[in-house]
């Protein structure tokens, strides 16, 4: 085989490659055999007939075609290996020139990845903004552990306040139509912690027990149901039940009922543990941030727009399993945000990714990180114990989605470089 290079712009590569005569003609015949156990041919066995009679029958273009794709993948390989090209796509051919019995000439396009030039990696000092634990958030989780445990008791001598917990029935019209799920009877609403839609819940205070009433409300302009949103409604109502949340009193008693603690002074122990180790985790991601950060920002790499096109492919399709999540779907974003818009900030936030992979594999070539099997093993066990399955589950699981394995040994080399960048830097809390 003999291969010319032609380096062109944007890191593409054009390869000019000759195979020799008789190896083509091998391509060609072990094509015409493997498709003849496919196709019936009167008066022969199934890959029995002659290669001119399964040429008559399939013709030589769909031989040619076989053999290209049988032989396209070891003809790749063997050009990206002897010339050592760090490829970052399928190469392709652009064309080919395929006579049998005489050379068989293509010219293809590989694609590759763009050269990284590091600018200072260690040895930096920087500076970042300590975190501070909020004063009151002894108190605040002190009082959603009370909030959390909680009873209600049914009030019937005063109307709703805005802490109360009601059941009620509603009937939701808007511009005239009566709106699809818009209704339920005997529904629990508590108001103080309500998702309805701004300004519902506020206007079912100071009703009274048995009470019927309107309430008036607009749709917000982003609202998913592109017909209701921005649309005023009126919503028909009647009080049913009204109960008032009694909050369970701090006392030794209450500690030990909600943990292994003896006295309340050992649940606020426990809980300033917690937050404690909050702000160093914080402080540690904050930090590790930082750094990464400044070190992409000195290093400068010209990506390919082909490159950023593809990982923006891959947002989108991130993106359409996060909405389904979330009961929506792709058409309801495009409606409500815009297509331009949605592309925009996944294509930005594409060339973002792409550099910062482009950094980290650079830095781990340089400092010969590398990820063990230990080190896929052990990201392996953390899926497993995130998703409570079993480890041999879990590969099976992961087997049958392809790139996964790739894609989670990225991921450990990504944390093996922001390690060996945390450890190689000076982060000062300020």
């Amino acid at each position: 085989m003999n291969t010319t290079i032609e380096k062109q712009e944007n890191n593409i590569v054009k390869v000019d490659i000759e195979i020799p005569a008789k190896e083509a003609v091998n391509y060609y015949n072990n094509a015409a055999k493997k498709l003849a156990q496919y196709v019936n041919i009167p008066g022969f066995r199934k890959g029995k007939a002659p290669r001119n009679i399964v040429e008559q029958n399939i013709g030589e273009e769909r031989i040619k075609h076989e053999a290209l794709e049988n032989a396209l993948p070891k003809i790749f390989s063997d050009v990206i290996r002897e010339n050592e090209f760090d490829v970052v796509a399928q190469p392709y051919v652009e064309s080919y020139d395929y006579k049998v019995g005489e050379d068989l000439k293509i010219t293809a396009i590989l694609e590759l990845r763009p050269e990284v030039t590091l600018g200072k990696y260690k040895g930096l000092t920087i500076e970042v903004e300590a975190y501070k634990t909020p004063e009151d958030a002894m108190q605040k989780s002190l009082d959603s552990m009370l909030q959390q445990h909680a009873t209600t008791v049914v009030v019937t001598d005063r109307k709703t306040k805005s802490d109360d917990v009601i059941v009620f029935d509603f009937d939701g019209y808007s511009n005239g139509e009566k709106i699809e799920h818009g209704d339920a009877k005997n529904f629990t609403l508590d108001l103080a912690n309500s998702n309805f839609i701004p300004g519902f819940a506020e206007q079912l205070v100071d009703r009274t027990l048995g009470e019927d009433f309107d309430i008036e409300v607009k749709f917000p302009e982003e609202y998913h149901e592109k017909k209701l949103a921005g649309q005023p409604a009126t919503f028909k109502c009647k009080i049913n039940e009204i109960k008032t949340k009694v909050l369970p009193e701090l006392n030794d008693e209450f500690a030990a009922k909600v943990g292994p603690f003896k006295t309340v002074d050992d649940l606020k122990a426990d809980i300033q543990k917690y937050l404690d180790t909050q702000k160093e985790d914080i402080d540690r991601m904050n930090s590790e941030k930082a750094v990464f950060e400044k070190v992409t920002s000195e290093a400068k790499v010209d990506i390919q727009q082909s490159m950023i096109d593809r990982e923006a492919d891959e947002l989108v399709e991130e993106y359409r399993q996060k909405l389904q999540s979330q009961g929506f779907t792709w058409e309801q974003a495009v409606e409500a945000q815009g297509y331009d818009n949605i592309m925009s900030q996944l294509k930005e936030d594409a060339a973002v990714r792409v550099k910062n992979s482009l950094v980290i594999d650079k830095i781990a070539k340089e400092e010969n990180i590398t990820v063990s099997q230990a080190d896929f093993t052990a990201k392996l066990s953390e899926l497993s114990q995130m998703y409570q399955i079993d480890p041999a589950t879990m590969v099976k699981q992961l087997s049958q989605t392809p790139g996964v394995f790739n894609a989670l040994s990225q991921q450990a080399l990504n944390e093996k470089v922001t390690k060996f960048l945390s450890e190689n830097n000076t982060v000062k809390l300020k």
